[in-house]
């Protein structure tokens, strides 16, 4: 999958948030990167070499780096229409 199409993806998974380059995943919308674990809440940086997802855990913030070209898949998951 090229980073164009990866990149539209992300964009449709989420919203941009005010005043940065990053961007929070829409209400409703989780998110699944390479079958790993499942992102709810999370916030994107979709920068030039690497797409780092922010969220909380335990009272902890974890940022997690994918680069771009090891990204294989990418799983949306919303409510059912």
């Amino acid at each position: 999958m090229n980073k164009g199409t990866l990149e539209k993806v992300f964009e449709y998974a989420s919203k941009p948030v005010q005043g940065t380059m990053s961007r929070k995943l829409r209400k409703d919308i989780a998110l699944q990167v390479n079958e790993g674990p499942v992102y709810s809440e999370a916030v994107l940086f979709l920068g030039e070499e690497f797409v780092r997802v922010t969220c909380q855990d335990d009272g902890k913030t974890m940022n997690t780096y994918y680069d771009w070209e090891m990204i294989a898949s990418v799983r949306t998951i919303g409510p059912a229409s």
